[in-house]
């Protein structure tokens, strides 16, 4: 069986685009990895589930509010945060604003910022991606995120 060049460098050529389209595909799927969903957040000192936060996104920007007080307490209230969520039930309350995708780190989303229901406070937040999309590194922090504190939430679809 004789292969002529042409029918060779066409081969190549299809070999080359299909092998092509696939990494890119690999890549569009990594990229298109999101926060959004329903995440089981955990108590940092219980290390029982606290709250299900949804976090949705609209124009590229993300933000999360809490969907389900997961304690004895679904009632509770912001008594201690500063600002209009003062007195304001935590069911219900909007306490991750402002995230978008990284531009520096895949899986990576920051610029925003995060409530603690638990003091009032305000910080700095950066999303990360971990194990394959089922979990989420939440990290609050204040200044540079080396000054901060680390929850791992679990997706629950």
């Amino acid at each position: 069986m004789k292969i002529d060049n042409c029918s060779m460098i066409r081969r190549v050529v299809i070999a080359a685009v299909f092998v092509a389209s696939t990494a890119g595909f690999g890549t569009a799927w990594a990229d298109g990895a999101s926060p959004a969903g329903l995440w089981r957040n955990i108590d940092d000192e219980t290390k029982q589930p606290k709250a299900l936060v949804r976090i949705t996104e609209s124009g590229g920007v993300f933000s999360g509010r809490i969907e389900k007080i997961l304690t004895d307490k679904p009632d509770a209230r912001c008594d201690q945060c500063t600002d209009e969520r003062k007195d304001q039930p935590v069911q219900g309350m909007t306490i991750i604003n402002g995230i978008r995708k990284s531009d520096s780190t895949e899986g990576q989303f920051d610029g925003g910022s995060i409530l603690d229901p638990n003091n009032g406070k305000v910080y700095r937040c950066r999303l990360r991606l971990a194990d394959g999309g089922r979990k989420l590194e939440v990290r609050g922090y204040i200044g540079a995120p080396l000054i901060g504190r680390t929850q791992t939430w679990i997706r629950e679809q």
